[in-house]
């Protein structure tokens, strides 16, 4: 078996923190200027990506880093009640038994990140966390990241549940594996042309030892 650098997004794809952000955001709309998310548009915003999604709330790229610092302030009190993904902690067990480096790459805050993975013991699974303000993508990051820790592409897998995820992934150069219980819709997820796209955290080990 080869080692793989393993790069997971953290909201959705690690933590089930969706539907907290929904109700976050949902408080803030009226300072921003964007409408509330019902439950039928939440439906619509799965599919789309996230440049449609800013585009179709209409919401000015000025604000977004100043909405995503007030989402992830109040976030920092919901973190107690938050749960994994069913499933996922199993998964990130096996991958790190069999051998593989862990980590983080998230637009949410460290300080939330590592809060949620000690309440739920889950910190000493991932070698290290990534944390940048990013509306289109993670690339940068990702780059950075290689680069300081002197990772080549070939060796990183990346795991989350965004449009942006897999656009970022491709950027850099690196493998992306979509999952669909996160935010996005599988149908939009199928067509940006993951790696892999898979529909549950048992899925991972095989899926990445087969990369």
């Amino acid at each position: 078996m080869i080692q793989k650098v393993i790069i997971f997004d953290f909201d959705g794809t690690i933590a089930d923190t969706v539907d907290a952000l929904v109700n976050i955001a949902n408080r803030l709309a009226k300072e921003f200027g964007y409408v509330q998310i019902t439950p039928q548009e939440l439906a619509l915003l799965r599919n789309l990506t996230s440049r449609e999604i800013i585009n179709y709330s209409g919401i000015s790229l000025f604000k977004i880093p100043f909405l995503v610092k007030r989402v992830k302030g109040e976030l920092k009190d919901k973190i107690p009640e938050l749960k994994p993904i069913p499933g996922i902690k199993d998964a990130l067990t096996a991958l790190k038994t069999e051998g593989h480096r862990l980590g983080i790459i998230t637009s949410n805050s460290k300080d939330n990140v590592t809060e949620f993975l000690k309440i739920n013991d889950l910190e000493e699974l991932f070698e290290f966390i990534y944390s940048g303000v990013t509306i289109f993508g993670k690339t940068t990051i990702i780059n950075n990241l290689l680069r300081q820790k002197q990772i080549k592409s070939e060796e990183v897998i990346y795991v989350g549940d965004e449009t942006r995820d897999i656009e970022a992934s491709k950027k850099a150069n690196i493998k992306v594996i979509a999952v669909t219980w996160g935010f996005n819709s599988p149908e939009v997820l199928a067509k940006q042309n993951p790696y892999f796209l898979i529909h549950h955290p048992s899925e991972l080990l095989e899926v990445i030892n087969s990369c």
